[in-house]
């Protein structure tokens, strides 16, 4: 499996960003897919992931009335839209897939991940 997040860049804070990744080498509809986020100095830490059909859903509470995570399952790419961004948003994002029955936000059980894509989030 190969994944590539695109979308990040630098906005102000407040503001609304939209990721993607591409997801390829076996059927998208085998992966859950999560995104993640490593904050410089910190951790990866969970931020959302979605089930195979996109009918559950899990978020980390941080984001949560802000954050949508969604699949697009005729485009093999799931997408992260964000709003109401914060500073503390700041990180870099990946996306990550897992073969897992159900949704997880457990990093172990992600198989594969993207090269992450960095966003920055001004005061």
């Amino acid at each position: 499996v190969q994944l590539q997040a695109s979308g990040g860049g630098l906005v102000q804070s407040g503001g609304s960003l939209s990721l993607s990744c591409v997801h390829s080498g076996r059927p998208f509809t085998t992966s859950q897919i999560g995104w993640f986020r490593q904050a410089p100095g910190k951790e990866r830490e969970f931020v959302a992931s979605i089930n195979w059909s996109g009918e559950s859903t899990l978020y980390e509470d941080s984001v949560k009335g802000r954050f949508t995570i969604s699949r697009d399952n005729t485009r093999d790419t799931a997408y992260l839209q964000m709003s109401s961004l914060k500073p503390e948003d700041t990180a870099v994002y990946y996306c990550a897939a897992t073969g897992t029955a159900l949704v997880t936000r457990w990093l172990p059980d992600y198989d594969y991940w993207g090269q992450g894509t960095l966003v920055t989030v001004s005061s």
